[in-house]
């Protein structure tokens, strides 16, 4: 039996590649070449060396950063040393200032009390006692007279209970001794008489 030519080569075809074929899946597989493979190396090495100077950069502006704020620290600290100290030392300043008055007063009284009689020394202590209130208030130190006031525990201190007819029960019926405070500070509690109601056989 004779074969067909024209179908033996069409089965020749399909069973083996061709010429055509094989040199596209060769050049298909050798698109990368090495020259190709460098360049993308070059590029690689290039971008990270971009990015470990760009955080070299960073490094240093975040450690230029840290040594300024420790050094504004280091400086408020000593700022603030120094204002302590300086308030311990000279805090009094105000209250001796406003104390001198009261001591040349009392120089000058004390000078010419040999001279003066009894009322001129009255009145030089009077106004002693003036200059010396007037230096307490300077200063912002307070005078706690509570006389007729309700008693307050925080700013009074109560020495004993007297009746009275004519105070309120629980108010300050006399003051011993003056109290003292200081910008809303107690100095001193102020000492006190309190009164209470008389008992109905004291009547």
């Amino acid at each position: 039996m004779i074969q067909d030519p024209g179908r033996g080569i069409s089965a020749g075809s399909q069973d083996e590649p061709s010429e055509v074929e094989e040199r596209s899946e060769v050049e298909a597989s050798g698109d990368e070449t090495p020259s190709d493979k460098e360049d993308s190396a070059e590029c690689e090495a290039v971008d990270s060396a971009d990015d470990i100077e760009l955080l070299r950069g960073q490094a240093q502006d975040n450690h230029d950063k840290f040594v300024r704020a420790a050094a504004e620290l280091e400086n408020y600290r000593k700022r603030a040393a120094r204002e302590v100290e300086n308030a311990r030392r000279y805090g009094l300043e105000r209250l001796a200032q406003a104390l001198l008055p009261v001591r040349d007063s009392l120089e000058a009284g004390v000078a010419s009390a040999d001279q003066a009689d009894v009322e001129a020394l009255l009145d030089g202590k009077k106004a002693t006692l003036r200059l010396l209130d007037a230096a307490l208030e300077h200063v912002g130190i307070e005078e706690l007279d509570p006389e007729g006031e309700p008693f307050d525990p925080s700013k009074h201190e109560a020495m004993t209970l007297a009746p009275s007819d004519t105070a309120e029960p629980n108010t300050v019926l006399t003051v011993v001794q003056k109290g003292y405070a200081i910008h809303d500070r107690l100095l001193r509690p102020a000492r006190v008489i309190v009164a209470r109601e008389p008992e109905e056989d004291e009547g």
